[in-house]
């Protein structure tokens, strides 16, 4: 599904510049969970995190009680007044059932401009096409672990030198755009205590981040390496075609270790399973 920060464009990318070996895939910031569903499930222990709980909760419904918030889901939103309402429900905390709630928070996601969950998109959607989707996640997310969790008490928890931590944080200076990812925020003083957390760990971690000189000095350490990549920038490609925007990868090993021991781009996505031959996205 459409999330601020999606990694819908990069997935492909971030996905071939994992590690070799690993045995605890651990997703700090999940968002909409691009990166998850794009990598091939395998024998490793898995885990989604996110500081929004209702973000968390749809997708522990969606795992554990996907029949249920289908049938949550059968009812169409055809107006602005019916949007309208679904968010004055979720906005003063009247839904106490978690189904419900979940069903809630995505037919806002689903129906509203851009997925921002404030205002009515007015485009035709009959959310009942995405049953089949939705089913496809519950299959995936069926033995991941699905937390609601700081981010540094996450990684602290699951630490190990066979973890593998990807981290997608709100990026330097759009704080604004991410909404319920703490008290207060995602303050500057997180950005620093998540450089403090990430170089103190024994497992390895590959970070997301906006290419600007703070975050370039921030990581500025040894064993760190930052690689600049690309990408379309969705925002201005609607009066600038062709916009670009700049990003950088971060991380405390090689990244290019899967291509130098043959194991690159081509052969990881040719793997023969039925989550590689098919697009999972809420």
């Amino acid at each position: 599904m459409s999330w601020i920060g999606g990694k819908k464009s990069m997935r492909e990318l971030i996905v071939s510049l994992f590690p070799l070996y690993y045995e605890r895939y651990i997703e700090v910031f999940g968002g909409g969970g691009w990166v998850l569903f794009h990598k091939p499930p395998g024998n490793d222990f898995e885990v989604y995190n996110d500081f929004n709980s209702l973000l968390v909760n749809l997708y522990r419904c969606v795992r554990d009680q996907y029949e249920e918030l289908q049938n949550e889901l059968k009812y169409v939103l055809n107006s602005r007044e019916d949007f309208d309402e679904v968010k004055a429900v979720l906005d003063k905390a009247y839904v106490e059932n978690d189904v419900k709630r979940a069903a809630c928070f995505y037919q806002l996601i689903r129906y509203s401009y851009a997925s921002g969950l404030t205002s009515f998109g007015s485009q035709p959607h009959d959310i009942r096409s995405n049953f089949p989707i939705i089913e496809q996640a519950h299959r995936r997310l069926a033995k991941v672990v699905i937390e609601n969790k700081d981010f540094e008490k996450l990684i602290r928890q699951y630490d190990r030198p066979v973890s593998f931590f990807y981290l997608d944080p709100p990026y330097f200076d759009t704080e604004k755009y991410y909404k319920n990812v703490g008290e207060g925020g995602f303050q500057k003083e997180d950005h620093i205590r998540l450089r403090d957390t990430l170089l103190g760990i024994e497992g390895k971690f590959l970070l997301s981040y906006n290419d600007c000189e703070y975050i370039r000095e921030l990581y500025d350490a040894p064993g760190i390496t930052i690689e600049s990549y690309n990408r379309i920038n969705n925002i201005k490609q609607r009066y600038d075609n062709g916009a670009q925007f700049s990003e950088i990868l971060i991380a405390n090993y090689d990244m290019h270790e899967r291509e130098r021991d043959g194991l690159g781009q081509m052969n990881l996505f040719d793997i023969n399973n039925e989550f590689n031959k098919e697009e999972i996205s809420l």
